[in-house]
């Protein structure tokens, strides 16, 4: 069995690395930005979607406000951005908002922190691969209604490819994130050169009506207007996922690595706005209009639109107003924007790990996440990823803009309290500068993440408003019930720990006053024997063998071959009138336990060691569900003596070929 799944994991995530190759695994700022940054940049192929959708609501013209509210995303991202590019000088040890908030703000606020990244590190999976899912179903209409099967599927391969480590990903996913960027620049550019000579097409969609809401006939008028304006607004802050995943992955960069993360999210934040930028004005120049249910809201020369139509995201309608629907620059633009949007959700592979293994370094998550696997990536930690991802996926139906509701909660979240944490630690530290020169940057820092902090508080108050109702309730459901399952893990760590602390009742002079040996027998074989002969060797001070009266025939034959060896240890018969294994055991021990409880119990149990998987679901069932009751039992030791079976031995011989 070994063999098999050994041979299998060597295909699919390579063969293991040594703890010294880690040094050749980390970054430089080339391949960085496709692995961190990847999900920061893709965001252009739904934020504007999600921001035209809510706008429309309101009716057409509602819709020309679509490049004001991204003008509003972009100032905010772009603070971020330099918000965090002190964050990375500050805090280089890859521990991110998670210890910011730990350091500077308490150990409440860092594990709030960190359940609202790891709630967002899935959701960024969940949303980046449903929309990828969309953007297939683009360029092949006929897979319209297997986008949750195919968002499926990419998540699985994405985590294969994290398995096989950091490095392999980053090389893996450099040349489509630069093929991304340059086919959204080409885009722009091709479609400012058309709209200042004049060609310029209009979108299909530009020829739709759109019928308002319900209370938004007099578009964004009033106090409603105004809420659907911020709520558009809290829907492109999505653009601003990702930025954080930068800060937390600060060791995988090479040196000088705060140096090298600090211009990696310099470029990040230019590039992205500018894309955005780029996105809404061709939306608005080629009249590109999005709608939630195109069938009720849309109407075409004042009749509703014929059946069958499909709603094509944003970038899709500008590449085919631009290029032309169905050249070959278009396909390029949507092929390139449907693997940008699989390859965003590495941000979150990349970062999801890291914080998970550092949240079991402080016990707050299973110890098994805190340690690299065979490929030196943290694979426990993709594991659990993907798990979730899937779980929303197959829950939402990969229906990007239910899932676009759950989301930016977290971040911004992490984005408010790892500001306020960074403005007390400069606070802090000026406190103990007295280098005038030292102090200047210290203030500009301050000055920088307190901006960041204002402007990261007010996002959040815009979104948790807009879009508790909407979704946004599931996700702080979920980010409390992290912190509560993180809070019952440290403490169970710490009563452990309290538990097992040597003292002076555990001193290693403190022996059994005996050890009584009992032997399992079922039957009279080799397996048993040398079972014997390794507890005659141990020297008991009084050894057992004990058989279960299952049935009568077996048991007289199993008291006759054991008599028949002449075997010097008395062989107990234990009554079973129900045909149990292992409650006259359990009674036996449990006597035994009652009448010496200073003294040793050990239990000799014969196993067998099988070559093949299918041969271990026939063999030792028994033997494992006594050894589990057993393990509960104190001052009870368990023995399992191994017995090789031939086919274990043509495994091994497998095994040892080059």
């Amino acid at each position: 069995m070994l063999t098999f799944f050994n041979a299998f994991k060597r295909v699919l995530v390579g063969r293991p690395f040594r703890n010294d190759s880690l040094a050749h695994t980390l970054l430089p700022k080339r391949i960085a930005l496709p692995v961190f940054a990847s999900d920061a940049l893709s965001s252009v192929a739904y934020a504007p979607d999600e921001i035209l959708l809510t706008l429309a609501l309101a009716g057409a013209a509602a819709v020309t406000m679509a490049p004001w509210v991204g003008i509003a995303v972009m100032v905010v991202l772009l603070t971020v951005v330099a918000s965090y590019r002190q964050n990375v000088h500050a805090y280089p040890s890859g521990g991110g908002d998670y210890e910011i908030a730990n350091v500077n703000l308490g150990k409440t606020a860092g594990l709030t922190v960190a359940s609202a990244l790891l709630v967002d590190y899935v959701l960024t999976v969940a949303v980046s691969m449903s929309s990828a899912a969309n953007y297939l179903a683009t360029a092949v209409p006929g897979m319209h209604g297997t986008q949750a099967l195919v968002a499926t599927i990419g998540v699985v391969l994405l985590a294969l490819v994290n398995l096989r480590g950091i490095k392999e990903a980053g090389s893996v996913f450099a040349v489509p994130t630069y093929i991304f960027i340059f086919c959204i620049f080409a885009m722009t550019v091709t479609g400012l050169i058309e709209a200042v000579s004049g060609n310029l097409a209009r979108a299909p969609s530009a020829a739709f009506e759109i019928l308002p809401e319900a209370g938004f006939e007099n578009g964004l008028v009033g106090l409603a207007g105004g809420f659907l304006l911020l709520r558009a607004f809290s829907s492109g802050a999505a653009a601003l996922t990702g930025v954080e995943a930068i800060s937390n992955g600060v060791p995988n960069f090479q040196k000088p690595k705060s140096k090298n993360a600090a211009t990696t999210l310099l470029l990040l934040g230019a590039i992205a706005a500018a894309m955005i930028a780029g996105i809404l004005y061709l939306a608005r120049a080629t009249g590109v209009q999005m709608a939630q249910d195109p069938a009720s809201e849309f109407l075409l020369n004042g009749q509703p639109l014929p059946d069958g139509y499909v709603q094509n995201p944003t970038i899709s309608q500008i590449a085919g107003t631009v290029f032309g629907t169905g050249s070959i620059p278009f396909f390029i633009v949507v092929a390139a924007t449907g693997v940008i949007l699989v390859f965003a959700s590495n941000t979150a592979f990349n970062g999801f790990p890291v914080l998970a293994s550092i949240l079991a370094q402080d016990g707050y998550l299973p110890r098994q996440l805190r340690t690299r696997g065979d490929r030196l990536a943290f694979s426990n930690g993709v594991i659990a990823l993907a798990a979730g991802a899937l779980v929303l996926i197959i829950a939402f139906d990969a229906d990007v803009t239910k899932l676009i509701q759950l989301y930016i909660v977290g971040v911004f979240i992490s984005f408010t309290a790892s500001q306020l944490g960074m403005v007390r630690h400069w606070t802090r530290l000026l406190r103990m500068v007295k280098d005038k020169a030292s102090r200047a940057r210290m203030v500009k820092s301050r000055v920088i993440n307190g901006v960041g902090f204002l402007m990261t508080l007010t996002v959040l108050i815009i979104v948790l408003i807009t879009k508790f109702e909407q979704g946004a309730w599931i996700a702080l459901l979920a980010m409390l019930f992290l912190f509560m399952m993180m809070l019952s893990i440290r403490m169970h760590y710490d009563r452990v720990a309290k538990e097992l602390a040597v003292d002076e009742d555990s001193s290693p002079r403190a022996l059994p006053s005996r050890v009584h040996a009992v032997l399992l027998v079922s039957h009279v074989r080799k397996p048993v024997l040398r079972a014997l002969a390794y507890a005659r060797a141990s020297r008991p001070s009084r050894l057992d063998a004990i058989t279960v009266d299952l049935d009568p025939m077996e048991t007289e034959q199993t008291v006759q071959d054991w008599e028949k060896l002449a075997i010097p240890v008395p062989l107990t018969v234990l009554a079973s009138p129900y045909r149990e294994t292992i409650t006259p055991i359990m009674d036996y021990i449990t006597t035994m336990r009652r009448d010496s409880p200073r003294d040793l119990i050990v239990v000799y149990i014969p196993e067998y060691v099988v070559g093949k998987w299918w041969e271990q679901l026939v063999h030792n069932q028994t033997a494992l569900r006594i050894k589990t009751r057993l393990h509960f039992e104190s001052g009870v030791m368990v023995a399992s003596v191994p017995w090789q079976l031939k086919s274990s031995e043509d495994a091994q011989k497998f095994q040892d070929l080059p």
